[in-house]
């Protein structure tokens, strides 16, 4: 296999039929690596949306499951770009995450940006440090993608289109980025989960590198120090050279996703309908056990009767 024949493949798709076969060879073939690190940043985007902050604050799953709140999100994500949303284990985790956001009020408008970073974001990041930009086949099959998510989770008044769907976003973004100490607690709980993946005596400098990453309207949101620029020049350098290096890797002859890692919260394997904020998990639990039970005694009371 040649280092461009995924790229030739996804070229030769229509984004529009097989936008759930683009998304599998992009995240899982061509950017495994750059698709989390870009959807991470995403997810810390839609954190400087009060709105957005002041729910996640209210839940305190950031703060008392933060491991497990990353862990499941991506799980979901994850299972969804690898196997599509139509049916089997795709479908699967598109249903958990209806059932999660079920349990809580949340503005259509709110839900249409989280759905935008999902798009714009690992754009933003391949064409930046990916060791090749992203074609129009890929942009397009992101936004046919996660408009048909979308749909499914019952957001309305998707724009009609990939540019229009990011003018809406940019044009979000600027009436709703401002700081919110919501912002800053989910901000600091999230900035402070990355950190603690690394040795202690690194915290620092994660915590550099994660400012660096930010731009100056999340720094603001979040009430962060604002970066050297020299940091986020270096920063950016390392992984263009990243993305350099992998240009000379032989292509993946299998694909790789998030949940092909090793799981922190999961370590021997999770079930996807177990997956979900804990304190709605065990309330789920429990009415289960509670119906079980009273399948189990009603024909000891017909007989009786």
């Amino acid at each position: 296999m040649g280092r461009y024949d995924i790229l030739r493949e996804i070229e030769r798709l229509d984004p529009v039929r097989d936008h759930q076969r683009i998304v599998h060879l992009s995240f899982g073939y061509e950017f495994p690596w750059d698709a989390v690190r870009s959807l991470e940043i995403a997810l810390y985007r839609t954190y400087c949306v009060p709105s957005i902050s002041a729910l996640l604050d209210r839940t305190r799953e950031f703060y008392e499951h933060t491991q497990r709140r990353y862990d499941d999100t991506s799980i979901i994500v994850a299972e969804m770009c690898e196997w599509g949303y139509e049916s089997g284990r795709g479908k699967a985790a598109l249903d958990r995450m209806n059932w999660a956001h079920g349990h809580y009020r949340i503005a259509n408008d709110d839900f249409l940006y989280v759905l935008s970073t999902f798009i714009y974001e690992p754009v933003r990041w391949i064409d930046a440090v990916g060791w090749r930009r992203t074609c129009e086949n890929e942009r397009l099959g992101y936004y046919y993608f996660w408009h048909a998510v979308g749909t499914r989770m019952g957001i309305t008044d998707i724009p009609a289109s990939y540019d229009a769907f990011e003018a809406w976003a940019r044009d979000y973004e600027r009436a709703q980025f401002r700081f919110a100490e919501t912002n800053e607690r989910i901000g600091t709980a999230t900035r402070d989960l990355f950190a603690s993946w690394f040795p202690r005596i690194l915290t620092p400098f994660v915590r550099i590198g994660i400012y660096a990453m930010l731009d100056d309207a999340m720094i603001h949101s979040f009430g962060f120090p604002r970066p050297l620029p020299a940091t986020r020049t270096l920063l950016r350098g390392a992984l263009r050279l990243r993305g350099a290096f992998v240009r000379w890797l032989p292509p993946r002859a299998t694909g790789h996703f998030f949940t092909d890692n090793r799981n922190r919260t999961h370590p021997r394997g999770y079930d996807i309908s177990a997956l979900g904020p804990r304190r709605l998990v065990a309330a789920e639990s429990r009415r289960l056990t509670r119906a079980n039970g009273d399948d189990e005694r009603a024909p000891e009371r017909n007989a009786i009767a």
